[in-house]
């Protein structure tokens, strides 16, 4: 039997709390690598990890409170924990290798099309595997074509996220930018499951439309408070407070005073007493005594 799919039960709250968590991690993450580009060698990756794991938090965060959202009216759903888990160690892993990848080799077309296509990949891969991980009294299935345009939206978006990771300076910018990312997150979520069908099977007894809440919002805690904690961490930085964002040019150094200028190395220098002399210039000249 086809199963009655609502994707917003709670309304606007479910959309617009996942939107504001997409963003939230894209903005920290932006500010974590803005960081990195400052940073000294040992401590860059370090702020390289911290972003990267802001950014996949708030996808992933993003992904499963807009989950809570989502009922079947026939049947109840629940999670399973692994799969869910295994979820955001995907989502975390795929964002790191792109914001490395970017963060050590830069942004030139072929690295960056590279990094994001594997990101995106990623990010995809985490989506459906959340998906997996519902357990209810049918199963779900997936219409191909609009699955392909939440790959292919994921992939632009995880592209444009490393570019702007590396390239925009200034708070302004980055908080705009994040606005854009989680645009971005919550369009990919939200295509892929309008290529979402539900089949109740009643030979298994029918349950309702349970919420899923209790079996997701214990998962939800644990990237929480990371996404707090690396707010904290980047609110406190006193590079990122002051927006000393720009890289660092290295000037030419004036000599310090009561030091002397470098010697320049003299056209002649004096040899055989004081009449004679050897230069460029005079090198063929005859020499006293000599015809």
């Amino acid at each position: 039997m086809q199963g009655t799919i609502d994707g917003f039960s709670y309304g606007l709250v479910t959309p617009v709390a996942g939107y504001v968590m997409a963003c939230l991690g894209a903005a920290l993450g932006l500010r974590c690598t803005v960081r990195s580009l400052r940073s000294d060698r040992p401590r860059k990756p370090g702020w390289l990890a911290l972003g990267a794991a802001s950014i996949g938090c708030g996808i992933w965060t993003m992904h499963f409170i807009a989950m809570l959202g989502f009922r079947v009216r026939e049947t109840s759903i629940r999670y399973d924990t692994s799969l869910t888990l295994l979820s955001l160690a995907v989502a975390v892993l795929v964002v790191a290798v792109g914001v490395f990848v970017v963060g050590y080799r830069g942004t030139a077309p072929a690295v960056l099309l590279t990094a994001g296509t594997l990101t995106g990949l990623g990010v995809a891969a985490m989506h459906y595997i959340g998906m997996a991980a519902m357990r209810m009294q049918g199963h779900l299935s997936y219409d191909p074509a609009v699955v392909a345009l939440s790959v292919f939206i994921a992939v632009v978006a995880a592209t444009a996220a490393l570019w702007a990771a590396v390239s925009i300076r200034g708070f302004l910018a980055s908080l705009g930018a994040s606005v854009v990312m989680g645009v971005a997150v919550t369009g990919m979520h939200y295509t892929g499951m309008a290529a979402v069908s539900a089949q109740v099977d009643h030979a298994l007894g029918h349950t309702g439309g349970g919420s899923s809440t209790v079996s997701v919002l214990p998962m939800l805690v644990g990237p929480l408070i990371f996404l707090v904690l690396a707010a904290v961490v980047v609110m406190f930085d006193p590079l990122l407070i002051l927006g000393d964002d720009e890289p660092e040019r290295t000037a030419p150094r004036a000599p310090a005073p009561g030091r002397y200028a470098p010697r320049q190395t003299p056209a002649a220098v004096p040899y055989g007493g004081a009449d004679g002399w050897a230069g460029a210039a005079d090198e063929n000249a005859p020499r006293a005594g000599h015809r």
